[in-house]
């Protein structure tokens, strides 16, 4: 029995292919957007070699009207909606102001508008419903900005507002409608072989790294349990708060670890074609080139999906803290 009809946007690698993988395997049939053929054949495959039903549509997210288009054609032949994950991006690294104004105005097109653009086309066909769940994959960098990424910190930054905004506006109107988004670590995917790089050596995601597994699996959970926030990996929840609470030390610190920090010298692979403005060739899958440094589970996916035991743990932790002071503060 079908959980019901899921979209991902850009699920035909790196996260989002992750992630369609991790939905079908839940019982989900799955609808997948995206802009490579190769890439969109073989995930098809992947869903019903998995027992669901699927369906691919080539689309540029970016384009507002083939994203109504793809929706309308998928509730025609899926199924009304029930979950829609909005994870397509492209990269651009380099400093801003060496970085072509054209391809920083298209990164934020496809990581902001693209959002944007999924996130309309989700609520207004759920909302007559007055059902369903929208997951947006966010970051540690939608808290914090890095430097050699200032479009896709923008857009991360501004998909975390506009998801706050709007979250606000269906409490207000009373809607049971969802809507999460998951906060991701450095993950092994295949964007830092297609990103369009000024780097002087191979771009690498800022370690400690894990495998896109990792997220997928954070992402199938939060639609199982939605929940509006959720930081995945100790890394995201250190980055987060280590910005809310020493903001400027870590302008300091970024300035410089992250330059070195974002480049693998001892990876010679060359990189293939950027996937800025048209697709990549081929079928690529979910990981990258960093398998051999990458973490494949966090214990934060235990207490995602053992909620009441975490709050309970921390709360025991907490009252022993608590007692301890107390303790120490008699025997003065």
């Amino acid at each position: 029995m079908s959980r019901g009809v899921a979209v991902v946007t850009g699920g035909t690698a790196g996260l989002g292919r992750a992630t369609v993988r991790e939905l079908a395997s839940r019982g989900w049939d799955v609808a997948v957007l995206a802009r490579g053929e190769d890439g969109l054949a073989a995930t098809l495959a992947e869903i019903e070699q998995a027992g669901r039903r699927g369906l691919t549509i080539p689309t540029d997210v970016a384009d507002r009207e083939a994203v109504e288009s793809a929706a309308d054609r998928i509730e025609a032949e899926l199924g009304p909606i029930e979950l829609w994950v909005n994870d397509a991006m492209v990269g651009v690294f380099g400093e801003f102001l060496s970085t072509d104004p054209a391809d920083f105005e298209r990164a934020v097109a496809v990581n902001f508008f693209g959002f944007v653009n999924g996130t309309r086309a989700a609520l207004s066909r759920m909302t007559p419903r007055g059902r369903g769940h929208v997951i947006q994959v966010g970051s540690a960098l939608a808290h914090r900005g890095i430097p050699l990424q200032a479009a896709y910190c923008a857009s991360k930054f501004g998909a975390r507002g506009f998801t706050e905004a709007v979250t606000a506006e269906l409490l207000h109107s009373k809607s049971r409608i969802k809507l999460s988004e998951v906060d991701m670590p450095a993950l092994n995917t295949i964007q830092f072989n297609w990103v369009k790089s000024q780097l002087p050596h191979h771009p690498q995601p800022v370690p400690p790294i894990y495998e896109p597994e990792v997220g997928a699996i954070a992402i199938a959970d939060v639609a199982d349990k939605p929940r509006r926030r959720t930081w995945v990996g100790e890394p995201t929840a250190g980055t987060i708060l280590g910005d809310r609470f020493a903001g400027a030390f870590m302008d300091w610190y970024l300035a410089r670890s992250a330059f070195d920090g974002q480049q693998a010298p001892d990876k010679k692979e060359p990189m293939l074609p950027n996937n800025v403005y048209e697709p990549v060739p081929g079928d690529h899958g979910a990981r990258g080139l960093f398998s051999d440094r990458a973490h494949t589970m966090t214990p934060q996916i235990w207490m995602i999906r053992h909620r009441a035991a975490s709050y309970a743990g921390a709360a025991v932790l907490g009252a022993a803290g608590l007692v301890g002071a107390v303790a120490a503060l008699r025997r003065k």
